[in-house]
Formats: structure tokens, C-alpha cells, sequence
């Protein structure tokens, strides 16, 4: 089985192998025949990201609002990731702790910036979605005591 290691990712794995004695070596080997190095001066737009964003999360294109997409792509690239963002979505991969991080910002509404924790509309994370139990703060549910009867099927 292959796989996509971003160069990124084998950074961050290194640094946590370090204490280990596994090295570039264990990830570039026979299971992962391909390594995507972020380009050199490579640029991401919104509607690039929101596809990526797409292809990670599964959700549809409505679901991914364009000023949200918009304020975590900025968060990203603050971070200094907006290479490794055009590396990723050229390779197809999936997974990876840069793909990880953009799902848990889609679904929480919350991600890192160089300014340090920052988050785009609440109501329009992902999270409200497949808890489909509940809603999200500050929305109402219904006239008061709707909360006492059962949820609608």
C-alpha cells in the first residue's frame, strides 16, 4: 500500500521520532513511494481551498461558506502553510496532519493563526451538521419547552 507524505507531516514526524531513532528513511521507504514538497512561490485561492476542503470533509459546496473558507485559508497561511496547502491539494491526498487540522477547523469553527486561536461563524461549523440532536448556541429551537418532547424523526 502507498501513501502521500507532505513534507510537513515528515517534519512533524521526525521531530517526534527524534527520541525514537526512526528517521526520514522509515518514511520515504517501500510503504510510501511518494513525498510532495511544497512548491517554491506556489499560491492557494479560496475556491482551491474550498475544493480541497471539499474533498476532505465530505460536505457539500453549500456547506462551506466562502467567507469562513476565506478566514481559514488567511489563518493558514499566517501560519506559514500556504505551501504546504498547494502541495497537498496538488497530490490528492487525504489524510496527513494538515488535512487533519483543516476538517477539525471545518467541523469546530475554531483554528490557529499567527495571532494565536481565532474562529469564523460558529452556526456554520460542520459540527451542527451530524449533531443533529442539538443546534448550535445562541440559535433558538422552537418556543419555549420545545425541549421536552422527543426530537422529530
Amino acid at each position: 500500500m502507498s501513501c502521500i507524505i507532505i513534507e510537513e507531516d515528515l517534519a512533524r514526524a521526525e521531530d517526534k521520532s527524534s527520541q525514537h531513532n526512526v528517521g526520514r528513511s522509515k518514511f520515504s521507504g517501500a510503504r510510501c513511494g511518494v513525498s510532495a514538497s511544497p512548491r517554491r512561490g506556489g499560491s492557494i485561492t479560496v475556491a482551491q481551498f474550498r475544493n480541497l476542503s471539499l474533498r476532505l470533509t465530505g460536505a457539500g459546496l453549500s456547506d462551506l461558506d466562502l467567507t469562513a473558507a476565506a478566514k481559514l485559508l488567511d489563518g493558514f497561511k499566517s501560519m506559514g502553510r500556504e505551501a504546504y496547502l498547494v502541495a497537498l491539494a496538488a497530490s490528492g491526498a487525504a489524510s496527513g496532519a494538515l488535512a487533519k487540522d483543516i476538517v477539525a477547523a471545518w467541523y469546530s469553527g475554531a483554528y490557529q493563526t499567527a495571532a494565536g486561536l481565532a474562529e469564523f461563524n460558529l452556526p456554520d461549523a460542520l459540527v451542527w451538521d451530524v449533531l443533529t440532536f442539538t443546534k448550535s448556541p445562541g440559535f433558538c429551537g422552537g418556543p419555549t419547552g420545545y425541549w421536552a418532547d422527543a426530537p422529530q424523526a
